[in-house]
């Protein structure tokens, strides 16, 4: 049987499939800002944390972990809903130093992970 060259309309299946395969992200999600911001001084009482990222997170997969002044750690629950690059969580706080570890998943399938340190004054 002789060899034939694939007809134009084959050669144009072809590389559309190609454009338009799905390709696997490289960006990680990148803490973008942050309220309470690092370094900041907030008041005693309930805050709203809020963690914007550069990219979609897997808000199911994601933690916040929040150490207080006396070194204790407690998992914060991440509200359910929300904008698709964002964390919140409701805490209620005393005077003292704080920190926030991150932990999030970014729909790449990438896990990235960082603190948010900061300090709780009087009422």
């Amino acid at each position: 049987m002789p060899f034939r060259f694939p007809s134009r309309r084959m050669v144009l299946a072809g590389a559309l499939l190609l454009a338009l395969r799905p390709r696997p992200s490289t960006a990680h999600a990148i803490l973008e800002a942050s309220e309470p911001a690092n370094g900041a001084l907030v008041p005693a009482g309930p805050i709203v944390l809020k963690l914007r990222y550069n990219s979609r997170i897997d808000r199911e997969r994601s933690r916040l972990t929040l150490t207080r002044p006396d070194q204790t750690k407690i998992t914060l629950p991440i509200d359910p809903e929300g904008p698709p690059d964002r964390l919140t969580a409701t805490v209620t706080l005393t005077p003292g130093a704080y920190a926030v570890r991150w932990q999030v998943l970014a729909v790449d399938g990438h896990i990235t992970r960082g603190d948010v340190t900061f300090t709780v004054t009087g009422p």
